[in-house]
């Protein structure tokens, strides 16, 4: 396509008209110029293809595979697994002509809350950003572009299309647009989807902020920039922020406007050529990268979503290694959830699966067990008669597997979870089945954080998040031990919502809610507020055991531009194979700045059979220690001593090194006679400066010109750390002091801080 061609050729109205969808699911095509349009469809687990009929289009989607929800794939910690994924994903859009698949969503885990964490990786912003750059080049080295979404800030459901993200600056980039920022800048999505909220009192859809001076101008984003459907506000400022396309059809009323606000000079022709370009450019890689005869084999891929359920399921509890499963023992499956799974959420992303199998499907293959069902699914209330039959079946079983999670009412798009605990009926169901019978195997459907008050009262449980349409599958391919579990937690289960860092904020007042808790979500709130959480971040459990030694670091000093090589041993030292995710963070020592305890940076997933040991290495650039500082607006690293911490989740580091950073090339922060005695002798350079100038002006220690009596020179420099420079003057009696000598010796700091030798 000659993309500049066209643009000279094409009408105003025509280029208006390519800024918005025709219908649905499709962009507008242009008949004169021979442009056609594209099909997008509703993901990221998924197609939700809509069945067109002639000149409708049904409610009904074509029955497709459904795998596991992304707060299931991000607990595989697994870059491989995913991409194997997109590229299954890429080969369905392939097959049903799909041009651009709409995910992953990258929105931070806030709160346990939202209704749709379902469809979202992590709390954590390098895990998310790690497994979204993962699933997106899977997809689109098909030839299938994706839409990473929901750009920026979209972490509830309560008011949603109206509700304005009040947040700082540090938290929005440490935190929230990190989750994007990796994603955009590694495997560059073909389109990036902006949310339906306010950042700031600005909506996402007209915020230039976040659609061009970042996106674009940071990150160096090339592609094309969606509205969610139905996000739009004002089409013109939208296309001066850098929105290209609005889905779905305005119905041609948005053209008019901005056909009307050029001839107005209201709107740049610039700024639509740019929009019609990145419309162009889309339809270009779709034609480019359209291949036929692409086959889709559902079994084959039902068969793949079985395999990476297998690999997301996290082992949360296994006393008395009630786990895996002996055949030959008296089992019983209880709850209506071993028959019929809940293994996907309500609302965009909800897929007709062509095929489901259940527990119950599974098992038969292997044993047989009694079934009980315990509960009706979307009812809150015990039925009596179902819970006596499934007491009476647990106490004539030697082990009692319940299948327990929330139903489909609890948690959807559109709606926010009002509590973190399972339905009534189910904790009954627990309590009076653990009366009669202590071996009690707990399997869990739900897409996010749940309280539960039973987990003394249980020897295991087994986490499957919303699992995809083989997930009844994998849970026995687990609970009997033809596999053995290897997820780990992508968030936090708290032990009560009060404990959550965003229970007070939560979800706002009116039009506004306030991200009070700033940088501290999830576990980096709960690690420093010491709070012990249920299940911590990174944690899950295995068959077999695991053994961590020797870190090494590849330097004791990191300069700028450099790279920090990790490597640590991981031996195996159970009886049989299994995978163990390794987990890095990194702590700033003494940071100028409050800083979480620690964050992570890296995380590899290793096999390994009994026995069996191997060297896992970790890749840590400068921006693993950086924090954003805003009093520059960059990125910025503090001199200073940081510890590597290396461990099976974040509360069980298993071993620890430490490395020197340098700060930042070419940004410093310039000191000044307000700066205090602490903020000097934050570096070393600045600790040596500070002590050679109180000895030029005679200031000593231990017994020096200006007595101090029996104090140390650490307790010396002590009284200094919090008075200001400007402010010794005052404090001090020696005439040697003065402000001239003060800044004399702050211009000489700045110079050396700031030049090539430091």
């Amino acid at each position: 396509m000659n993309i500049d061609k066209i643009l000279k050729e094409m009408t105003l109205e025509e280029k208006a008209s390519l800024f918005s969808g025709d219908g649905f699911w499709h962009t507008k095509a242009v008949e004169r110029l021979d442009i056609q349009g594209i099909m997008v469809s509703d993901g990221p687990h998924g197609l939700r293809k809509v069945i067109e009929e002639k000149d409708c289009v049904s409610d009904e989607s074509i029955k497709a595979v459904c795998f596991p929800t992304a707060s299931a794939l991000a607990c595989s910690f697994d870059r491989d697994l995913i991409e194997r994924l997109g590229k299954a994903l890429g080969d369905e859009c392939q097959s049903e002509d799909i041009a651009v698949i709409l995910g992953p969503g990258a929105n931070i885990k806030r709160s346990p809350l939202c209704g749709r964490n379902f469809e979202y990786f992590s709390e954590d912003p390098y895990l998310s950003s790690e497994i979204a750059t993962a699933y997106i080049k899977g997809v689109q080295s098909r030839g299938v572009g994706t839409s990473l979404k929901h750009f920026a800030l979209n972490n509830q459901e309560h008011r949603r299309m109206s509700i304005s993200a009040e947040v700082d600056e540090r938290t929005m980039r440490e935190i929230y647009l990190a989750s994007f920022e990796g994603a955009v800048k590694n495997a560059k999505p073909w389109t990036v989807m902006c949310s339906y909220n306010r950042v700031n009192g600005v909506h996402s859809s007209e915020n230039p902020k976040l659609l061009t001076d970042i996106l674009r101008d940071e990150w160096g984003y090339k592609g094309l920039v969606v509205s969610d459907w139905g996000a739009v506000d004002n089409r013109v400022n939208g296309i001066k922020a850098g929105l290209d396309l609005e889905m779905p059809s305005s119905m041609g009323k948005n053209d008019k406007y901005i056909v009307d606000a050029v001839k107005l000079g209201k709107l740049s022709i610039k700024d639509v050529d740019k929009c019609a370009r990145h419309v162009l450019e889309l339809l270009d890689k779709y034609e480019d990268g359209k291949k036929s005869n692409v086959i889709w084999d559902k079994e084959k891929h039902h068969k793949l979503a079985s395999k990476i359920e297998s690999e997301c399921m996290v082992l949360l509890k296994n006393d008395d290694n009630i786990l895996p499963l002996d055949k030959k023992r008296k089992i019983a499956f209880i709850g209506k959830f071993a028959e019929s799974p809940r293994y996907q959420g309500g609302g965009s992303s909800h897929i007709n699966s062509y095929k489901i199998t259940s527990a119950l499907d599974a098992v038969k293959d292997i044993c047989s067990v009694s079934y009980a069902e315990g509960y009706i699914t979307n009812e809150d209330k015990t039925d009596e008669k179902l819970l006596s039959e499934a007491i009476s079946i647990a106490e004539n079983s030697d082990i009692a597997v319940l299948f327990v999670g929330l139903p489909d009412i609890f948690e959807s798009e559109g709606y926010d979870r009002r509590h973190l605990r399972l339905p009534e009926c189910q904790l009954e169901l627990i309590n009076r089945v653990s009366e009669v019978n202590e071996n009690i195997v707990i399997v869990l459907h739900n897409g996010s954080a749940v309280e539960m008050p039973f987990v003394d009262d249980v020897k295991g449980i087994l986490e499957t998040y919303l699992g995809g349409q083989a997930v009844g599958q994998a849970v026995v391919d687990i609970l009997f031990g033809k596999k053995n579990p290897c997820g780990k937690l992508a968030e936090t289960f708290p032990r009560k919502l009060s404990d959550n860092p965003s229970y007070l904020n939560f979800p706002g007042e009116g039009d506004r809610v306030r991200y009070q808790e700033g940088i501290f979500v999830g576990y980096r709130y709960y690690d420093k507020k010491d709070i012990e959480p249920l299940f911590p971040f990174g944690y899950g459990l295995s068959y077999t055991t695991f053994e961590y030694n020797d870190i090494e670091v590849s330097k004791n000093e990191m300069n700028d531009d450099e790279e920090l090589t990790v490597t640590v041993t991981v031996k195996n030292t159970g009886k049989v194979k299994g995978k163990e995710i390794v987990q890095l963070y990194v702590n700033d020592e003494q940071s100028g700045v409050i800083r979480p305890i620690k964050e992570l940076k890296g995380f590899e997933k290793v096999t390994l059979n009994p026995g069996e040991e191997k060297r896992v290495a970790f890749v840590l650039d400068k921006r693993s220690f950086a924090y954003y500082n805003t009093e520059i607006s960059d990125w910025y690293v503090e001199y200073g001593k940081y510890n590597i911490l290396v461990g099976a989740s974040s509360r069980d580091i298993r071993l620890k090194t430490s490395v020197y950073v340098t700060p930042t090339n070419n940004i410093r922060v310039e000191y000044t006679l307000n700066s205090t005695g602490g903020d000097v002798m934050s570096t070393d350079i600045g600790k040596e400066l500070f002590k050679e100038f109180l000895k030029d002006v005679n200031v000593g220690f231990e017994g020096g010109p200006e007595p101090i009596g029996e104090m140390s020179e650490q307790m010396s420099l002590a009284m200094y750390n919090e008075l200001p420079l400007r402010a010794m003057v005052s404090f001090s009696n020696n005439e040697n002091i003065t402000r001239e000598k003060l800044s004399q010796f702050v211009k000489k700091l700045n110079i050396i801080l700031n030049s090539d030798l430091y």
